[in-house]
């Protein structure tokens, strides 16, 4: 159950950072905007590793001598994307026009890593649904969390928590690698 938790808090990350974003931008505390935002960043982040999960269902004869570099791989690059990410920087214009359909495309956008992570729940022995709640209600927490924190400005945090989700999904990685090889 650590894994999940630490899956979560890891994929929740880049949501966090986007949603420290968006509440920087709006400098004014909203619940709806937060609402909004963790709403659909929680439901996203939570629906996407079930994609993943069965895509590797399917695969799963043809990658089961390799499953582990291909976790390793998967959760490496994801892991190494939001660490080299962290460090470049976010513009206004990125994130200027707040509307649903900007939402909606940044809820998209921040959510693929955790559909190429749901390849991975089967190597970690993890429930898929059970891990599609915990990734889903973590992410929701930190995004209301995130939106508020940015709308007190709250700049500085979001390429932390990047930097930090991205160490630990290459830990992860790491790990799956070292049991299997080990």
């Amino acid at each position: 159950m650590l894994e999940v938790f630490l899956l979560a808090f890891a994929l929740s990350m880049d949501a966090f950072a986007v949603s420290i974003g968006l509440g920087v931008k709006n400098r004014e505390f909203s619940k709806i905007l937060a609402l909004k935002v963790a709403l659909l960043f929680g439901f996203f982040q939570g629906l996407m590793p079930l994609f993943g999960y069965l895509a590797s269902l399917g695969l799963g004869s043809i990658i089961e001598s390799i499953d582990h570099w291909v976790a390793f791989i998967l959760l490496s690059a994801i892991g190494g994307k939001m660490l080299y990410d962290s460090f470049g920087e976010n513009t206004e214009e990125e994130i200027a026009n707040i509307t649903n359909k900007v939402l909606l495309l940044l809820a998209i956008a921040t959510s693929i890593d955790a559909m190429a992570a749901g390849f991975t729940l089967n190597l970690l022995a993890l429930n898929p649904f059970v891990s599609m709640i915990v990734i889903g209600l973590v992410t929701y927490i930190f995004s209301y969390i995130g939106v508020f924190v940015g709308s007190r400005g709250g700049g500085y945090i979001e390429s932390k928590a990047e930097k930090l989700g991205g160490i630990v999904l290459i830990g992860i990685g790491l790990k799956i690698l070292a049991e299997h090889t080990l």
